[in-house]
């Protein structure tokens, strides 16, 4: 009868191109892995892995296993999370998917705070500003800011954040200021590539009021050419200040250039499409772990400070 350890054996030996790839994934000898699949065949009476020239690959057994394996071997990791939770242990491993920059910024330090308050736990950060919605049960919280178009994911607010037009002292100096969105076709914009958004169409409200205090929002939308697009924030954000252009940047990474100058905001009459700071997790709260629930506490505690609305920053860039 095939054991746990069976299926764990063989599932990462069938990940794996070779053997050999597959011994130091496990940090045993290549004998010793062959030793062990060998014994794992005689149990179940099959050919599992076909050895060849090149590397291994699977039987149509072999792949049977192998799916199984993925089901029982999860199944099995998440009774022993429930277990946990249920003594509130706040231990395993924190998987927190993030942005880019956000995540740089703010994510990271409080994912460090996090596990030094909690030294049996460890932590998976990855930061992406195209996240997998496919690959979304692989994490316990996923940061995200900017249109959101999945729906099956629970959500909690962290932090309301805004979207401002802003460019350089200097740029403004030399190229003026526009006084509507139209006017942008006349300067030089500067694009960031996150989220599949589309980035070069920046949409405008506008809400103009009458002599009777009755307002009306107006939109206007506008098709830019960038001369300069990045998928990195910060590069962005160092054009515009080096007065290279205009951008589009959320509250929370131009906040504080703003406040000390290096930036201007531009159009303030104009509202651009909120970009909330938001954190996504499974629906079933009641297999969420103690260490999904007190880090997105944290989370919740320290951002409702929003700490980008003061002058220091985590980065200097």
């Amino acid at each position: 009868m095939l054991t746990s350890e069976d299926l764990r054996f063989f599932y990462a030996i069938s990940t794996q191109p070779s053997l050999t790839a597959a011994a130091r994934k496990l940090n045993v000898t290549p004998p010793t892995v062959t030793q062990r699949l060998q014994a794992i065949e005689a149990k179940v009476s099959v050919k599992l892995v076909q050895r060849q020239a090149r590397g291994i690959s699977l039987t149509e057994e072999g792949y049977l296993l192998q799916d199984k394996a993925r089901s029982i071997l999860a199944e099995m990791d998440q009774l022993q999370t429930l277990m946990a939770s249920k003594k509130n242990l706040i231990n395993g491993t924190l998987k927190v998917l993030a942005p880019l920059g956000f995540g740089n910024d703010y994510i990271a330090p409080l994912v460090g705070e996090f596990q030094q308050q909690h030294p049996n736990l460890a932590v998976e950060l990855e930061l992406s500003d195209k996240p997998s919605w496919a690959e979304s049960h692989r994490w316990d919280i996923i940061i995200y800011i900017g249109e959101l178009r999945d729906s099956t994911l629970k959500l909690a607010t962290l932090a309301p954040n805004q979207r401002f037009l802003c460019a350089s002292p200097e740029y403004l100096s030399n190229k003026g200021t526009p006084a509507s969105p139209r006017e942008l076709k006349d300067h030089t914009c500067i694009a960031l590539r996150e989220n599949c958004e589309d980035v070069t169409l920046w949409r405008f409200t506008h809400t103009a009021g009458d002599d009777d205090n009755n307002s009306t929002e107006e939109q206007e939308s506008i098709r830019i050419t960038p001369t300069f697009t990045s998928n990195e924030g910060s590069v962005v954000k160092n054009w515009a200040i080096a007065g290279h252009g205009i951008i589009m940047r959320s509250e929370w990474d131009v906040q504080p250039e703003l406040n000390s100058g290096a930036l201007v905001r531009l159009l303030p009459d104009y509202s651009l499409p909120t970009a909330d700071i938001v954190a996504l997790l499974g629906t079933d709260t009641r297999a969420r772990s103690a260490r999904t629930t007190h880090f997105l506490q944290l989370l919740k505690d320290r951002f409702a400070q929003q700490p980008w609305l003061k002058n220091s920053h985590l980065r200097s860039r």
